[in-house]
């Protein structure tokens, strides 16, 4: 009879640890301060967004959340990081286009963006802006397409990276008007905007929220959006489709991904908690200023968007034989 209590105790005890370890595990807020990476220098679109949703984030969950800029190879370096790092929730990452749906078809990477990472929420989208400086001489799309067929391999497009969403853009653009626009990558928008602004390069691929001061000082001239709309916060800058392209659509976004062994009950109370804070109206309106577009949504919606995104990038980089030494 003793033994029995004994091992009813045990179990019982046993029973209650793993109960208790499992609500550790799935501890909301997290006990200690949140680390929300960002895979670009401070001052870029998604650092921007980062720093206004991870503040808002902080004051309605109560706990201290640190934005932690970890640039390096597009934005690949820190999302391997978060995707082998802690489990617990308290590493979060605004991830971009690139490192979650094209790097994994132009390069071995230490992560798997499917299986490795689990989305939390779309963090926003916006366009990039075709860039020419005064003095290139080019004053529209069609201007900058006549001089591309006159001169063919002659002109060059900035981007930020090889494999980045600009480097695809440009591709993907040079298949659609059947030119050949030369590419140079760049190691960041930074040295990319100085050599457009000097007419080193021709033409620069640009986030929307990063050049538009350079827009509004007439530093440089905007062709055209690569998004199927004209953006909100420069309403006369034509799309490429409505420019002779019909159907080109070519978005920037940031997504929140956390390790995908996370638990789930964690997973899901992030999605609750960023969707809240994209759709307060303070929020929403600076993230509006810049540029951004808010799309809330489930994390289900996120890897659709991100499964479509891949197998769009994914042909693009196989019709036009892109390649990228490792």
């Amino acid at each position: 009879m003793m033994i029995k209590k004994t091992l009813a105790a045990l179990t019982g005890a046993l029973l209650l640890s793993c109960l208790g370890g499992t609500a550790l595990a799935q501890e909301f807020p997290p006990s200690k301060t949140v680390t929300l990476y960002v895979g670009f220098p401070p001052g870029g679109a998604n650092d921007i967004a980062a720093r206004i949703i991870g503040k808002k984030l902080s004051e309605n969950i109560g706990q201290k959340i640190v934005v932690d800029n970890k640039p390096g190879a597009g934005g690949n370096i820190v999302t391997g990081m978060v995707a082998n790092g802690p489990a617990d929730g308290s590493v979060i990452l605004l991830g971009s286009i690139g490192p979650l749906s094209i790097a994994s078809y132009l390069m071995k990477l230490p992560y798997d963006p499917v299986k490795d990472l689990a989305p939390l929420a779309m963090g926003g989208s916006f366009p990039n802006v075709l860039l020419v400086s005064p003095d290139s001489g080019i004053k529209s799309l069609k201007d900058l397409v006549d001089r591309a067929k006159k001169e063919p391999g002659k002109l060059t497009y900035a981007s930020t990276g090889a494999g980045s969403a600009s480097h695809l853009q440009g591709e993907l653009f040079n298949q659609r008007a059947g030119v050949d626009i030369v590419h140079v990558p760049y190691k960041g928008g930074g040295a990319a905007m100085v050599d457009v602004i000097g007419n080193r390069v021709t033409v620069y691929y640009s986030a929307l929220p990063s050049a538009a001061p350079q827009i509004r000082s007439g530093k440089l001239i905007p062709l055209a959006v690569t998004s199927d709309t004209r953006a909100d916060i420069f309403p006369d800058i034509p799309t490429i489709a409505e420019s002779g392209y019909p159907g080109f659509d070519a978005r920037n976004w940031y997504a929140f991904v956390a390790s995908s062994k996370t638990p789930t009950a964690i997973l899901d109370r992030w999605n609750q908690e960023i969707v809240k804070v994209i759709t307060d109206k303070e929020v929403t309106e600076a993230l509006l200023s810049h540029g951004l577009t808010l799309e809330p949504g489930t994390r289900e919606d996120l890897a659709k968007y991100i499964a479509k995104e891949s197998a769009t990038w994914g042909q693009i980089v196989k019709d036009r034989n892109i390649k990228i030494d490792n």
